[in-house]
């Protein structure tokens, strides 16, 4: 099968990540793939890194002439490559592979919302959807059910593929995990707590911290200590520590900087957070935290309720929740074996075979309609 994947995304977030990752799936499993990416970005970057091959267009311009110039350019592509697909994963110049496909080029038109900002539901993006697209794929059940009440778009067009995880990378791992603890001064009775994700406001990392100072000083956990796993971004690590130093936890957290050992980060963990104030339309962090077995605490945005049981379910920004969450599951065996039974249920069905079985799945769909 020939297979574009467009993923016109400037950074390496979730929806890159999703597109990259199922890219790969697609070219290991020994499909033509081509991703086309915006040139100099973090995602082409990354795509080069696992080999795919990787054509930069345009797609992101407002300049006419460089537009029609990625027009051209695209054309030339659809005459060379003739693929069987064409699944964009970004919105900017979704309407220009739809004119496409009308003016007859012979390809099936995918287009997967890993964003979970709600696209403008007007009529023409409503019929965009409904009668150019081929399929629209949808990474949750809440964007799933925005696209059927508020997008029309037809129940027979819409698939929900959730993300996948490499398990065998993401799995616990006891030594690195006492090699992690050992390296950031963590004991064997620390309780740890952990924050995996970018330096940015949505992530909630002000609420985590003021969560475990919570944790210290009003459930009288003396042995809590806060990782937050992550690096420099769209906030620095000294914008993350006024806020260590605001709440009085200098002494118990540790940051740890770029590393190329997530997994045994991740191990190091007693209980992982994810405290998005909003987005979480695929949860990358989330699923790697379930992957290697530690118990999760959440906030209620995006996939998350796809995800997490009720337990340690909780509404964004209520750092007293998130303490009280992490509280029962450091003290309730019975409640934390539920959570972790439940996570090992939902793993099970969010690997990376079962990621490109479905994708596979709705890919043949498509071409068996012809």
């Amino acid at each position: 099968m020939r297979i574009f994947q467009v993923i016109n995304v400037r950074w390496f977030n979730a929806t890159a990540w999703y597109a990259i990752t199922l890219s790969r799936l697609l070219a290991d499993a020994g499909h033509e793939v081509t991703v086309l990416t915006q040139a100099g970005t973090d995602s082409e970057k990354r795509a080069q890194e696992l080999g795919l091959n990787t054509v930069s267009v345009d797609l992101n311009t407002t300049n006419p002439v460089r537009f029609a110039a990625a027009t051209r350019h695209i054309i030339q592509l659809l005459r060379t490559h003739r693929p069987h697909i064409v699944n964009c994963h970004r919105g900017e110049g979704f309407f220009l592979w739809g004119i496409l496909k009308l003016m007859g080029f012979p390809f099936k038109l995918v287009r997967t919302r890993g964003d979970q900002r709600p696209p403008r539901s007007d009529a023409f993006n409503r019929w965009l959807h409904a009668n150019i697209a081929d399929a629209v794929v949808v990474t949750n059940r809440r964007m799933a059910n925005y696209f059927l009440d508020k997008m029309r778009t037809p129940g027979n067009g819409l698939w929900l593929i959730h993300g996948g995880v490499d398990t065998e990378r993401f799995t616990f791992d006891q030594k690195k995990r006492e090699a992690v603890r050992t390296e950031f001064g963590f004991s064997p009775d620390d309780v740890v707590v952990g924050l995996l994700g970018r330096f940015d406001r949505v992530k909630g990392h002000k609420e985590t911290i003021r969560a475990v100072a919570r944790l210290r000083d009003h459930y009288g956990l003396a042995n809590i200590r806060l990782f937050l796993i992550g690096f420099d971004t769209a906030m620095t690590s000294s914008q993350i520590e006024e806020w260590i130093a605001e709440y009085g936890v200098k002494d118990i957290t540790h940051i740890s900087g770029k590393r190329n050992d997530v997994e045994a980060c991740i191990s190091a963990l007693d209980v992982g957070v994810v405290a998005s104030l909003w987005s979480e339309a695929i949860a990358r962090s989330a699923l790697e935290i379930m992957a290697c077995g530690r118990p999760l605490v959440s906030t209620n945005v995006g996939v998350m309720p796809d995800l997490v049981s009720p337990p340690v379910l909780i509404e964004p920004e209520d750092s007293d929740a998130i303490a009280k969450a992490v509280a029962t599951l450091c003290s309730d065996t019975a409640v934390r074996e539920e959570v972790l039974a439940t996570q090992k249920r939902t793993m099970s069905q969010l690997t990376l075979e079962e990621f490109l079985k479905r994708s596979l799945n709705l890919y043949h769909s498509l071409l068996d309609e012809e």
